[in-house]
């Protein structure tokens, strides 16, 4: 059955599109939701997104087996965020993690959450830990950094240079929206999280990522460690310094009134739309200062300072990730 936040209730709501279904994609103005959350101030509703929890006196060194961060002696209240991998290096799971001192809890994308604890359930063996879907008593809820609103005493709070995922007791959703708020919608984090350059499963990856590709390398991959699956491929690309392709930021013309959907092909602007493609945008958004931004993911050789194509919108390229 589909999913659907009881924050939608709240006026001026319109729900969101896939990935994002079941949560609001703006309250009625995308661009004062925008500058509210630049200011510190109201809520994004992240209730789609699924939680899961692992509990035992092992969990933290057997999550460091099978995650690509260090997290065996993961402080409690330190927010990390880590990725899962097949045994090709090319990235399955993006999990962002926070332990409390004697659970550890994580959300992962909407849909993910049973394949996710599926891989945790065949790895446990003989080590002591439980893991459990919890996406059914907690909601997650995003606060912008600077933000005073006040989480209740005994909720696991994931405190980033953004601002904190507050895990909150689903019965206390709505309560605790009302006065957090404004509430803004999801166009709003999205389009702050393309203009910090942040990649998301789903969006910037595909069945071949890796993650030197996006970035990733930074904030999610300890290269000081090992003993997981895949890390051979991280060992090996890191050395030789040479992924495939390269995520990028784009500022596309502003004098468009479209832009460019997720998946629309990057090519040369010298070349035309005709011209041989390159690579696709992940994601398009509207920012309230920066104008109509993306994020593409591009061939390696595609030159950093060539204006692009973006569908058919002219775009400038920022590096994200060195050629």
């Amino acid at each position: 059955m589909s999913y659907a936040s009881p924050l939608l209730s709240l006026p001026g709501a319109v729900a969101a599109d896939a990935p994002d279904a079941g949560v609001a994609a703006h309250y009625g103005d995308l661009f004062r939701e925008q500058r509210a959350l630049d200011r510190g101030q109201g809520l994004v509703d992240l209730s789609h997104r699924e939680v899961l929890s692992v509990t035992g006196p092992d969990r933290l060194s057997w999550l460091h087996l099978l995650l690509t961060q260090h997290v065996s002696e993961l402080p409690a209240g330190q927010a990390t965020e880590a990725l899962i991998l097949t045994a090709q290096g090319r990235i399955e799971h993006a999990l962002y993690l926070v332990d409390d001192g004697t659970t550890t809890w994580l959300h992962t994308e909407p849909g993910r959450g049973a394949a996710l604890l599926g891989y945790l359930e065949s790895m446990k063996f003989f080590y002591r830990v439980e893991t459990a879907d919890r996406t059914g008593e907690f909601a997650v809820v995003f606060l912008p950094a600077g933000s005073i609103a006040e989480t209740g005493p005994e909720w696991v709070v994931r405190e980033t240079p953004y601002g904190r995922d507050v895990f909150v007791p689903r019965a206390a959703l709505e309560s605790f929206a009302a006065q957090a708020g404004p509430a803004a919608g999801v166009l709003a984090y999205e389009a702050l999280r393309v203009a910090g350059h942040r990649p998301r499963l789903g969006r910037e990856t595909d069945e071949r990522t890796i993650p030197h590709e996006l970035g990733w390398l930074e904030s999610a991959v300890h290269l000081a460690k090992g003993c997981y699956r895949g890390q051979e491929t991280v060992a090996k690309v890191h050395n030789l310094g040479k992924p495939p392709r390269r995520l990028v930021f784009l500022h596309l013309d502003g004098s468009e009134v479209k832009i460019p959907e997720h998946g629309a092909p990057v090519r040369l602007a010298a070349d035309g739309t005709e011209g041989r493609q390159l690579g696709v945008v992940t994601t398009s958004a509207r920012h309230h200062e920066l104008g109509p931004i993306a994020l593409a993911v591009v061939k390696r050789g595609v030159p950093a300072d060539a204006p692009l194509l973006a569908g058919d919108t002219p775009a400038a390229q920022e590096t994200i990730v060195q050629p």
